[in-house]
């Protein structure tokens, strides 16, 4: 049985956050979703309770996968649940740099391989600071984001 491992902040979760645990489901056994605190990005919108929450109603219609929260290290987490695999997404060229990079040194740490998987054309532009701008500005992000999520950001900025 092979379980992967898809952390990032996920602050917040969007439609392209979605499809890559849809397409991650069909390839491996299991796959754990884990919200992070990201020391390296400013304060959160959501905290990592509102954050996994969220998650776990935008993916409740996948099977195979469960919702995590995390405030340690990638392969720390991925050794204590057994993952032997960590998925990421790729929108565009420049993330898949910095995704690399990660990804070796993860292998470095715990031999844990990275899968990458892009996101389709339609959510190559999704990004959630992007998200999180727009929407305090008063613009409409439900289209780009699970219902859940709307609804959070709708009340986190007072529509």
């Amino acid at each position: 049985m092979i379980k992967a491992l898809y952390p990032g902040s996920f602050d917040p979760f969007h439609n392209g956050h979605v499809e890559i645990v849809e397409r991650a489901s069909v390839l491996f056994d299991s796959v754990v979703v884990a919200a992070m605190r990201n020391p390296q990005k400013a304060d959160p919108l959501f905290s990592l309770e509102e954050r996994q929450e969220m998650i776990v109603e935008a993916v409740c219609h996948i099977k195979n996968v469960e919702v995590v929260s995390l405030s340690t290290l990638v392969v720390d987490l991925a050794n204590q649940l057994g993952a032997s695999v960590i998925v990421r997404g790729l929108r565009v060229v420049s993330d898949f740099e910095v995704e690399l990079q990660m990804a070796q040194m993860n292998r470095k740490l715990s031999d844990i391989d990275t899968v990458f998987i892009p996101t389709s054309a339609e959510y190559s532009f999704l990004a959630s600071k992007l998200l999180r701008e727009v929407a305090s500005f008063g613009g409409n992000v439900s289209a780009m984001v699970p219902k859940v999520v709307a609804d959070a950001l709708d009340a986190r900025f007072g529509r």
